[in-house]
């Protein structure tokens, strides 16, 4: 593992070089790139280098032992021995974790898509609830939220709500949310008082802005019409909606929240080429990980990933089995404590992978 450690060091060092470089600045894309790569280095250097003086101070106080008679030197080189190997296990966990390369993707934005499930009108009003939990979230994180497209259901339900999420780490941070999200309470529409199960699902797409996805104009059928909505509103009036159809794999997109038709357009395009993009993803994630399933990290969209379990007032994230009892809270915008946990996990996960390369 010192082997590794010295290599992430050296190429720490080697990025440092570049960005000395005259021309460095003339590349803002890969500036951009070599950038993050040294900032997620450099704040991994201080344990990094902890290690290091560990691991030689423990070869140092052997070296001692060997070689010196002074009783006095000797039981220095005694303590120190001892406190380096007292330190060392911990040390080693933490650099492992380290040494995990990180995700390229996980700083860029996010576009999140929010369904409703099984389960009725209840399923829209609940996926109606974990919008206002993601929106409160990501307000705690200073995320800017956009609505690209919505659409609703009886009893402001929501059948479908999608939202570009920008800021700091955004993808790395709610990649983990994609799946069925599953709800246990008794519904404003049941009359009888009774415990329903209803469910939401949550699609977390990388914003491909960063990532060039190539459409042609001859693959695409795009569509106009009168958007839906409430009476005497613009949308009725006007076809401003838009309907993209992407012909080679027959997703289609619609948008029609916008006045502008040529606005409804820019944000279908921007949703058509997330949903592409995670299709080429998930398909290159099958391709590399036939030979096993990681824990979190499989995006898997049929996936019960985590029930909400208002009588109880607890939450479960069924991947990970970790419960938190504070389910208004977490309702609230909560969520870092699943965020943080899920992160770990897919670390482990990857780390043990990685070890067994």
């Amino acid at each position: 593992m010192i082997d590794k450690v010295h290599a992430v060091i050296a190429r720490f060092e080697e990025l440092g070089e570049i960005m000395q470089a005259p021309d460095f600045a003339s590349d803002q894309k890969r500036m951009a790139e070599i950038g993050r790569e040294y900032t997620d280095l450099r704040n991994k250097m201080p344990k990094l280098q902890e290690y290091i003086d560990t691991v030689s101070g423990k070869e140092e106080s052997e070296q001692m032992l060997n070689e010196e008679s002074d009783p006095e030197l000797i039981a220095m080189a005694k303590e120190e021995l001892a406190d380096c190997k007292d330190r060392l296990p911990a040390l080693e966990e933490d650099v492992k974790l380290l040494l995990v390369p990180t995700d390229p993707t996980d700083h860029c934005n996010a576009i999140l898509e929010i369904r409703a499930g099984t389960g009725g009108t209840e399923a829209g009003l609940f996926a109606g609830d974990l919008l206002r939990m993601y929106e409160l979230y990501a307000a705690t994180k200073k995320w800017k939220v956009e609505v690209l497209s919505s659409a609703y259901g009886e009893q402001d339900a929501i059948k479908e709500m999608v939202l570009l999420i920008s800021g700091e780490n955004v993808y790395g941070t709610l990649k983990y949310e994609s799946g069925i999200h599953r709800v246990q309470r008794v519904p404003k529409t049941e009359a009888q008082g009774r415990i329903h199960t209803s469910a939401a699902s949550v699609a977390v797409l990388l914003e491909s802005d960063d990532v060039e996805i190539n459409i042609e104009d001859k693959d695409l059928r795009i569509d106009t019409f009168r958007a839906s909505g409430a009476g005497g509103q613009h949308v009725n009036k006007t076809d401003s909606a838009i309907r993209i159809t992407h012909i080679p794999s027959g997703l289609v997109v619609s948008c029609q929240d916008e006045k502008s038709q040529t606005k409804n357009k820019a944000r279908a395009m921007k949703v058509l080429q997330a949903r592409l993009l995670d299709e080429e993803t998930r398909k290159q994630k099958e391709a590399d990980d036939a030979a096993r399933k990681s824990l979190v990290g499989s995006g898997d969209r049929s996936e019960k990933i985590r029930t909400y379990n208002y009588p109880q007032g607890r939450v479960t994230d069924h991947r990970i089995n970790f419960t938190a009892y504070n389910l208004d809270q977490i309702m609230n915008g909560s969520l870092q404590p699943f965020s943080d946990a899920l992160a770990q996990a897919d670390m482990q996960d990857r780390m043990a992978n990685s070890d067994n390369a």
